[in-house]
């Protein structure tokens, strides 16, 4: 049986170029004809346009790609749920989000097991694509959102265990080299064919130059969880600097204007180029809810004016530390536009580059044999519409 085709018509982002008429058509789930309509264009004259085509009200550019997001709409991945977890995947989707990794904060061994199982489920059904384990193994002193109590050493059965629950789903893991034997657990992942990644670490300058030449290809939201740079004792911040500078790291960068100033994300782009930073949400269950209380991981969290922060209690002297992200991947790549940063560039770090790490061939581009995951932009980069697998959400 034939499958229908439908074709789009609109102005599209091609590599590094938004060219101003493009006809995209789709065959099913994929991509199957990417035609420039220009005057020198020898292909189908304006005249003879299919009568099918459809003009899309926007710029065309790839479905966006988080590799770490903790849930959304109200729900989340941590909720060792079925029924939240694909409701949080499906929240990621209708915003943009058309691939991600489902992230895991810090749990018992016993919790931690149970969502990994869930989400091995997900991954089966397409809804993910694949998991990341954001700890148990990070450091006391930077833990941030996680519960302290539950941080522990890397152990080998513990992690042969979650794989095995995995079934080739854990894509990403974060961990504190410092750790005993964490340098043991990054040899264990790469081995394993899993992204280490570095992470809520006190890690020296030392210590995170073996990790990456251990074969860490990762930085958990850079700064975020680090030690601050200082000049005389330099730690993990600008090891990873310099480690993606040579290639060698990723970065990921929660440039919400929250984790990170638009200038320190823009200058972050400026070193070390856009083929080495992604976007990331963070996010919790707050995004795309709004302000008010919630938990992540079993800890009280407090939304307002769209930060979130772990409840410090009445007593305490400050705000509590932040609790990962509201916002979208999408929505981060619309304020890089808005602070200065091309559509191009900022678009890139939050598809093709994290496509190209995770390993998507067939994401992060508007190419024939892609899979159709399209997002529509307005002139000020915001988020209009969203195609996934070759249809439209939403609509």
């Amino acid at each position: 049986m034939t499958v229908p085709s439908i074709v789009l018509r609109a102005p599209a982002l091609l590599g590094d170029i938004i060219e101003p008429d493009v006809l995209v058509e789709i065959t099913g789930d994929r991509i199957s004809g990417v035609r420039l309509l220009t005057e020198a264009d020898d292909g189908w004259p304006v005249a003879d346009l299919p009568s099918s085509a459809v003009a899309v009200d926007g710029i065309l550019v790839p479905g966006f790609v988080d590799v770490h997001t903790h849930g959304g709409g109200g729900v989340a991945f941590t909720d060792l749920d079925p029924d939240a977890a694909a409701a949080a995947a499906r929240h990621q989707h209708s915003r943009g989000t058309t691939s991600l990794l489902a992230s895991l904060v810090t749990l018992s061994p016993t919790d931690l097991l149970r969502g990994v199982q869930v989400l091995a489920d997900l991954a089966d059904d397409g809804l993910v694509d694949g998991i990341h384990l954001e700890g148990p193994w990070l450091a006391q002193a930077r833990c941030g959102a996680h519960d302290p109590t539950l941080l522990r050493d890397p152990d080998l059965g513990e992690v042969e265990r979650l794989l095995d629950a995995g079934r080739g789903h854990i894509r990403q893991v974060t961990l504190a080299p410092e750790r005993d034997h964490g340098l043991d657990l990054v040899g264990w992942l790469t081995a394993a064919g899993v992204h280490a990644a570095i992470g809520h670490t006190t890690a020296s300058f030392a210590v995170a130059t073996q990790a990456v030449e251990a074969g860490a290809d990762l930085a958990t939201h850079l700064f975020n969880g680090m030690d601050p740079w200082h000049h005389r004792e330099p730690g993990a911040v600008p090891a990873l600097l310099r480690a993606a500078a040579q290639g060698a790291v990723t970065l990921e960068l929660i440039a919400d204007g929250t984790h990170l100033s638009d200038d320190t994300a823009r200058t972050v782009i400026d070193l070390v180029g856009r083929d080495h930073v992604v976007f990331v949400s963070d996010a919790m269950a707050a995004a795309g809810v709004g302000d008010g209380r919630y938990v992540l991981g079993g800890l009280a969290v407090v939304v307002a004016d769209g930060v979130a922060r772990l409840d410090p209690g009445p007593d305490a002297a400050g705000p509590g530390s932040i609790a990962g992200g509201t916002s979208h991947v999408a929505e981060i790549v619309a304020r890089a536009v808005a602070s200065g940063r091309s559509l191009p560039d900022a678009v890139s770090c939050g598809t093709r580059t994290p496509a190209r790490w995770l390993g998507l061939a067939d994401r992060g581009e508007i190419a024939v044999g892609a899979r159709a995951d399209l997002a529509v932009l307005g002139d000020d980069a915001g988020l209009r519409r969203v195609m996934r697998s070759g249809h439209w959400l939403g609509a």
